[in-house]
């Protein structure tokens, strides 16, 4: 299930090119992504150990079919990956008057997801062990249907919060085992693959906040049933996965071959002893810090110069809405260098200059601002894929995913806190814009860390030698 028109089509024809290179023909070349600092098999090894002949007994149609059932997965999983926040940020202001909060625990409201992210998420890697990834995945996705479905009905604030966690316990452990699924099933397509979750997740985003209104309007005006319909989505999504149940059992069908000496390394892995893994999770934090308070405070800026509301609106959906072709090329261009510093440079100098232009002439080059940000914000896709890189196999992948993003979630929390609070004493935006545009420096030098030639298993092997 992909969205009609443009949006949709772009989808469709992502999964066509990460389909046809991941399960159907082979061209020889790779996107980069397993090159030494991998660990992995090369990408042709990988494609030849994916696509040989046709087997007796249809094994290798079975395994093409799996593969593709992956990737709609995948696509599927990741529309569902924010709706059930964004959905609710476009009709905040309704849910608050239904359920007579206050506003002091709407702004508590607010900060749950990263919470959530970062409670349940650090909790994947142990479940994906015991169940499987797809499984979990799985599970995920009908955690989100469920919280999703029960929660404008379950009444009172209390059910309401309740159903929501609940929601985001299925969309943390979802986030981080999707880079793992990623590396497991295609580990010569980590750049594509990535760039295709990521852009599907953007494109949940920016749908779901362009079309919650207007569909609570058409189907009543009821804040209740405008955010109960994306559970319908999150019930698509759980289909591809039910027979991926049973992955653990069939992963000699994944195209991921991993030494014994790798698997070795990854058993007694010490995440926290790499400073690149670190290095990631600050990287990750950050970036999420400045992606939560522009989803939470720019429109406020912009409206504040002077801009209409409904203008502004558009201007944040415009800055989400980069993130669905920039979150395809990133992570493919990401993959293709030895060092991914120079990406981290680009997009955060975007952010430097998004953030200074808000400052000196807000209304007047407003749509040059939302671009800006909106480039600066897919250092988000550029972390996933650096995540899929920094690792030898899946399990490390699963270990430094579900370390990175629970880091970096708690990291985020102060972010759009700490901007309304400067934003209400100082009576202005100067400092919090100051704020904001000084985040990227230390964004901009950890990142440049994280996208060294090198992976985790290495690091921690090297400091437990020395």
């Amino acid at each position: 299930m992909t969205p009609p028109g443009p949006a949709g089509a772009a989808v469709r024809q992502a999964v066509a090119a990460a389909g046809g290179s991941a399960g159907g023909s082979v061209d020889g070349s790779t996107d980069g992504s397993t090159n030494g600092s991998t660990g992995v098999s090369g990408g042709g090894a990988a494609r030849g150990a994916a696509h040989a002949p046709v087997e007796r007994g249809g094994t290798t149609a079975t395994r093409t079919w799996a593969t593709r059932l992956v990737i709609v997965g995948i696509v599927l999983a990741a529309l569902n990956l924010r709706p059930a926040i964004t959905s609710l940020g476009a009709l905040l202001e309704e849910v608050r008057d239904g359920l007579g909060m206050s506003g002091t625990l709407a702004g508590l409201l607010t900060s749950v997801p990263p919470l959530c992210f970062a409670l349940f998420g650090s909790q994947a890697p142990r479940l994906a062990r015991r169940f499987g990834s797809g499984a979990v995945v799985c599970a995920g996705m009908v955690a989100i249907a469920t919280g999703l479905l029960i929660r404008p009905f379950i009444g009172g604030t209390a059910g309401f919060l309740a159903a929501t966690a609940f929601a985001l316990m299925g969309i943390a452990v979802s986030n981080v085992l999707m880079p793992v699924i990623v590396k497991r099933w295609f580990p010569d397509r980590v750049g594509s693959m990535t760039g295709l979750y990521s852009m599907a997740l953007a494109l949940g985003t920016s749908l779901a906040a362009a079309v919650t209104v207007p569909l609570t309007d058409a189907l009543g005006g009821s804040w209740r049933t405008g955010l109960a319909v994306w559970a319908a989505l999150a019930v698509v999504a759980v289909v591809p996965w039910l027979p991926l149940v049973r992955e653990r059992g069939t992963e000699a069908g994944t195209a991921e071959r991993v030494p014994a000496a790798v698997r070795r390394e990854d058993d007694a892995l010490r995440i926290t002893h790499s400073r690149t893994a670190w290095a990631l999770a600050c990287f990750f934090g950050l970036q999420a810090t400045a992606a939560y308070i522009t989803m939470g405070w720019l429109p406020q800026i912009f409206r504040d110069a002077g801009v209409p509301a409904s203008e502004a609106g558009v201007l944040l959906a415009v800055t989400m809405a980069m993130g669905v072709p920039l979150a395809f090329v990133i992570p493919r261009v990401a993959t293709r260098l030895p060092h991914q510093g120079p990406v981290v440079i680009v997009l955060g100098a975007c952010g430097i200059a998004g953030y200074a232009g808000l400052y000196l002439a807000p209304a007047g080059g407003a749509w040059a601002w939302a671009l800006l940000c909106g480039i600066s914000n897919c250092a988000f896709p550029l972390a996933l894929t650096m995540v899929g890189m920094r690792a030898k196999s899946s399990a490390g992948v699963a270990k430094l995913s579900a370390f990175a993003q629970s880091t970096g979630y708690l990291i985020s929390i102060p972010g759009p806190l700490l901007v309304g609070v400067l934003y209400q004493h100082s009576g202005g935006w100067g400092l919090p814009l100051a704020l904001m545009a000084g985040l990227m420096v230390p964004q901009i030098a950890v990142g440049f860390l994280a996208g060294r030639d090198r992976t985790i298993e290495d690091e921690v092997a090297a400091r437990a030698a020395a």
